[in-house]
């Protein structure tokens, strides 16, 4: 078997891991290693040195401590969205430690927790918590995984009036850098518990995530849907509106270029469309009004009803599934009428733009308050956000999408602040931008005294002190 790990990673060193995880463990060469190497983004080509499958706690221990011996490092994936920082040579040598085989949920009902395992996504909490008339605050997608949301920040549905996922977990079962199992949370291990909220995975590897869900189980949700061809006045209502708009209410505003496949709906397929969705807490009056502004611009189609609160994890129509993908993103201070008329001609109508999707969603409101007791990333500073997305089927359309991407990045970049929210960073770029300065100084104090090894290799990385 031929292994091309590099310097950092001999073939003895992977070898090493055999026979851990009941022998789960796949080195380059191996059949299973493509497969098993290949994340949820298919268009980011991950080379580890080794991917392993650990069923539980133990095993996760087991795999740190023997890589680590083997002068290896550690990178915790549940599924692979956010993969894009890690391609190219980063693996080299780094054990890619798969969780998606440990799924466990506990709803405690009565005090409103949810305890999930490492490879728990967001549709098994979903199903697990609404029987009990309980709400958690998940994203726009069934399929992304619990902990890495989480401990990036986790921007959902009820986010400007719940604030952030990261500052509703309570606790976490870590394995450490030395192969330690142990819990933090507020009052056990309170800086490693800090750090983990929204430190993501730097710090050690979490087997186990408790947070809290709420009390509801009933949201005025849905969508507004307009030809593309209204973009303009859609996109400059909706940034009006929005920069008043209530807590009660959180949306997205976006241009959509849906390809014509069986997976879109009818009324949309092959469409190109301008959509608002989201949701307000509150009841169908006061959504109601919250909403007319917006309805005023007569959509062709108008979704919003009190609804179930499981039908928002497919309200976004993101993709399930492995899929090929590239983007971009950045936060924005403001969104003048000349930035919509710069977002809407760099993907709008006439731009010519490959994005399947180029998104502005509404921050302010709890997003903008630190929560108390918060972990390190308290709250966001700025009005909107932007991503942008597109499909990389192919080498020549994920260039296409690159550029498209980066258009419109360039073309908002005089209203970003400079800072960056990490769960929409598809590729490597400078982690202090997710932080302010007092928060980045502690994080880096607390990887330096926690992991001075630099054992674990996150997507957003940060550095030891020696850089690692």
């Amino acid at each position: 078997m031929s292994l091309d790990l590099g310097a950092c990673a001999p073939p003895a060193s992977a070898e090493a891991l055999r026979g851990l995880c009941g022998g789960a463990v796949h080195l380059p060469g191996d059949p299973g290693y493509d497969a098993a190497r290949t994340p949820w983004n298919t268009a980011v080509d991950l080379r580890p040195a080794a991917v392993a499958y650990p069923a539980d706690t133990a095993e996760v221990a087991a795999i740190v401590r023997a890589a680590a011996r083997a002068g290896l490092r550690v990178a915790a994936q549940t599924t692979g969205h956010n993969a894009g920082p890690l391609a190219g040579s980063a693996l080299a040598d780094v054990v890619l430690l798969r969780t998606a085989a440990m799924r466990g949920v506990v709803v405690d009902a009565a005090a409103r927790l949810v305890t999930v395992e490492a490879g728990a996504v967001w549709e098994d909490v979903v199903r697990a918590v609404a029987p009990e008339g309980l709400t958690a605050l998940h994203g726009s997608s069934p399929d992304v995984g619990v902990v890495g949301y989480s401990l990036g920040g986790g921007m959902g549905w009820y986010a400007r009036a719940l604030g952030l996922q990261t500052n509703s977990v309570t606790g976490a079962e870590v394995v450490t850098a030395d192969g330690s199992v142990v819990w933090a949370d507020a009052e056990h291990h309170s800086e490693l518990f800090w750090a983990l909220r929204g430190g993501g995975g730097n710090f050690g590897v979490v087997t186990r995530l408790q947070f809290r869900v709420y009390d509801f189980s009933t949201t005025y949700g849905g969508m507004l849907v307009w030809d593309a061809a209204e973009a303009e006045p859609v996109v400059r209502r909706w940034a009006d509106w929005a920069a008043s708009a209530p807590d009660e209410v959180t949306t997205s505003c976006r241009v959509l270029n849906l390809p014509p496949i069986p997976e879109i709906p009818e009324p949309f397929r092959g469409r190109s469309i301008a959509v608002i969705d989201g949701a307000v807490l509150a009841d169908d009056e006061r959504a109601e009004q919250i909403l007319a502004p917006l309805r005023e611009l007569r959509p062709e189609l108008d979704t919003f009803a009190r609804v179930p609160t499981p039908a928002l994890i497919r309200l976004h129509m993101d993709p399930e599934g492995p899929t090929p993908g590239v983007g971009g993103t950045s936060v924005l201070g403001r969104l003048p009428a000349e930035a919509v008329e710069a977002f809407v001609a760099a993907s709008g109508p006439g731009s010519g733009s490959t994005l399947l999707t180029a998104e502005l969603r509404m921050l302010g409101g709890a997003l903008g308050r630190p929560a108390a007791g918060a972990g390190a990333v308290p709250s966001i500073d700025g009005e909107f956000l932007l991503f942008c997305a597109a499909v990389a089927a192919t080498p020549q359309m994920a260039a296409a999408g690159r550029r498209d991407a980066a258009r419109l990045v360039a073309a908002m970049a005089p209203w970003a602040n400079g800072r960056e929210y990490l769960n929409f960073a598809e590729s490597a770029i400078d982690a202090s931008a997710g932080y302010g300065a007092e928060a980045w100084a502690r994080l880096t104090a607390l990887r330096a005294r926690l992991d001075p090894a630099g054992v674990f290799r996150a997507n957003h990385v940060v550095p030891t002190e020696d850089g690692r």
